[in-house]
């Protein structure tokens, strides 16, 4: 514990505290049937990872489009990316003081240790989403999704502000989308939605009409 509270180690610990205390809100919020990821989702920008941009918003979104941000749930890659930099950086900090009897100041290591987390977080992102859609490539997988009915399994599916989808496709696999329909429609919970267009991390949607859930059944 002395080790842990160190001033040099507080933004490490605090990293590895906060990811436990999702974990345990994240448990009281489904038992009430309310999750985090949805809430999540929702909160955090619609990002276009197929849109050419420049400058901080073009990296931001080739960053999180790296990381798999839309093909697995934020929720999982911020838990990931909290655990793998508390404890990298806890770890760093006690090699050094098991060897040189000294801690480095934990602004400066967070630093780097932001670098080391982040191929750590895309690690788990591509094991998820090769759970979620297997092992074919990407772009065969994504476009032969157009026309599939999905189910909206987590969170509100509304203009500017994309749900996560379930669907299973002919061989019986599992995929895991984000979907977004037009401004004239909003999708709950529960609700279908037929897969028209990709936009990149995620799927635009609409109403399917009785002949589309003949099709996919």
């Amino acid at each position: 514990m002395i080790f842990l509270l160190q001033d040099q180690n507080l933004i490490f610990t605090g990293a590895l505290l906060l990811m436990f205390m999702i974990a345990l809100l994240e448990g009281v919020m489904t038992l009430i049937g309310v999750g985090i990821s949805d809430l999540l989702d929702n909160v955090l920008p619609d990002f276009n990872v197929d849109v050419p941009d420049t400058g901080l918003s073009g990296g931001m979104t080739k960053l999180l489009g790296w990381l798999r941000f839309g093909e697995v749930p934020a929720l999982i890659l911020l838990v990931t990316f909290l655990v793998g930099f508390g404890a990298t950086g806890l770890l760093i900090q006690m090699l050094m003081e098991s060897f040189f009897g000294y801690l480095l100041p934990g602004g400066l290591l967070a630093v780097g240790v932001l670098f080391l987390a982040l191929p750590q977080v895309r690690f788990v992102g591509n094991i998820m989403r090769r759970f979620a859609v297997g092992d074919e490539s990407e772009a065969v997988e994504r476009n032969s999704f157009i026309g599939r009915v999905a189910i909206i399994t987590i969170g509100r599916a509304e203009a500017g502000s994309p749900a996560e989808a379930r669907f299973s496709d002919e061989y019986g696999t599992t995929h895991y989308v984000m979907v977004e329909p037009d401004e004239s429609e909003i999708f709950n919970q529960g609700d279908k939605v037929l897969l028209v267009e990709e936009l990149g991390a995620h799927f635009r949607v609409t109403r399917p009409s009785s002949i589309h859930l003949m099709e996919n059944n």
